[in-house]
């Protein structure tokens, strides 16, 4: 337990953190990975040139710190951040080392501002921090260990199949090398892909949604092939995975891992999703029509056209076999091909008018995946609906981000 002098210091610190925080991230990252290279295999190097990683720390010690006289309000965020550090293989031993590049990272940053108090409240801040997660990730190392199939570590995996959904995602079907049975998990939930590309110096990790329910003899995912766009190369891992890996093909991977699940609240459910967004939302989809679940789903897609709409025959058949189920497509950019067929709803964007059209209301479950800009947009569109902050669920791929108006 921090005393309230410390508690206090901690507090002091908050506005300029506020200013500062990413500075002082940027600074942490460049000093952790000069003293142990080593931990360049653990980080998603793409996120850290976007400055994704760097932005989503910042915004971790800034609420640690806004919370820090009652941590108990940031233990979801904790659990969250402890599913994703379980499955990159983040250890109790590597805080010590994340602590004192932090602590040096704050004194460079601020100067003579970071004086010996304001250290050490902060060292003694992270240490209750750290315990904190250590703790969480320790019950779900168990927790993979231990399930029926579970296991800790990498495990590998055969492609089994390679199946094109459209024209950027490609869907991989693995098997378990070893013959033996696999974990079961929950829907929303992702692996982690550990991938050596010749010619890397280090491992790529990558952290892909499921894409079918659970109890098949398989694991799905569907990735998105990451072309080259402005200002943004192309994805390494992706497009390696799409041009190199085939069937027969090796794939190391974690045991399933995430928060990102169907809640049981008996409240109709909105799978809201764009882009590859969906993989988790089919994940969800499959498991409700299987276990015969009464609640009433309304699957709502946004895609650039027909030619990037993934598993769309899927989603017709599951919308024909099932009366609770009602599905929804906005197209931006439709085809000719998709004005022929009348393959989609929307053209242009999802809005609150349309989305209050088809939408069961806003006394409903709501889960977004997809591109941040995107899921931005539909958590404003919900909270104007008056939709209630426990009935919105979201999952960032990627580093964990804030869906609130900046």
């Amino acid at each position: 337990m921090l005393n309230q002098a410390t508690i206090q210091t901690i507090k002091s610190t908050v506005p300029v953190l506020e200013v500062h925080g990413t500075a002082i991230t940027k600074r942490f990252y460049k000093l952790l990975f000069a003293a142990h290279p080593e931990l360049l295999h653990l980080f998603n190097h793409a996120n850290q040139k976007q400055g994704r990683q760097q932005t989503a720390l910042a915004n971790a010690v800034y609420a640690a710190a806004v919370h820090i006289d009652h941590l108990e309000a940031i233990l979801p965020a904790v659990r969250q951040i402890g599913h994703k550090h379980r499955s990159l293989g983040v250890k109790p031993e590597h805080y010590p080392i994340v602590g004192s590049s932090l602590l040096a990272a704050i004194k460079d940053v601020l100067g003579d501002a970071a004086t010996e108090e304001i250290l050490a409240a902060w060292g003694e801040a992270y240490q209750v921090i750290a315990d904190a997660f250590i703790g969480v990730e320790h019950e779900l190392y168990e927790q993979a260990h231990n399930r029926e199939g579970g296991w800790s570590g990498l495990r590998r995996f055969i492609v089994k199949r390679k199946e094109e959904e459209s024209r950027v995602i490609t869907s991989f079907y693995l098997v378990p090398e070893d013959g033996n049975p696999i974990a079961s998990f929950e829907p929303g939930q992702y692996v982690s892909v550990h991938i050596q590309i010749p010619g890397n110096d280090y491992t790529h990790i990558r952290q892909y949604s499921l894409s079918d329910a659970p109890g098949k003899p398989y694991y799905r995912i569907s990735v998105k092939r990451e072309d080259a766009a402005e200002a943004k190369p192309a994805g390494i891992v992706s497009s390696y995975l799409h041009q190199y890996v085939q069937e027969g093909d090796l794939l190391s991977i974690t045991a399933p891992a995430g928060g990102f699940t169907l809640k049981a609240d008996g409240k109709p459910i909105v799978l809201l999703s764009g882009g590859v967004g969906l993989t988790p939302m089919i994940s969800m989809l499959n498991q409700l029509i299987e276990t015969g679940d009464e609640r009433n789903v309304a699957f709502i897609h946004a895609a650039l056209n027909g030619q990037t709409h993934a598993v769309k025959m899927h989603m017709n058949k599951s919308t024909e076999a099932h009366p609770r189920l009602r599905t929804y497509i906005c197209y931006q950019m439709p085809t000719e091909a998709d004005r022929a067929e009348h393959g989609y709803d929307k053209e242009g964007y999802v809005d609150l008018p349309w989305l209050k059209a088809i939408a069961p209301g806003p006394d409903a479950s709501y889960y977004l995946c997809g591109p941040i800009p995107f899921m931005k947009s539909m958590y404003r569109m919900l909270k104007a609906w008056d939709v209630l902050n426990e009935d919105i669920h979201y999952e960032f791929f990627g580093p964990a981000g804030s869906l609130e108006a900046e």
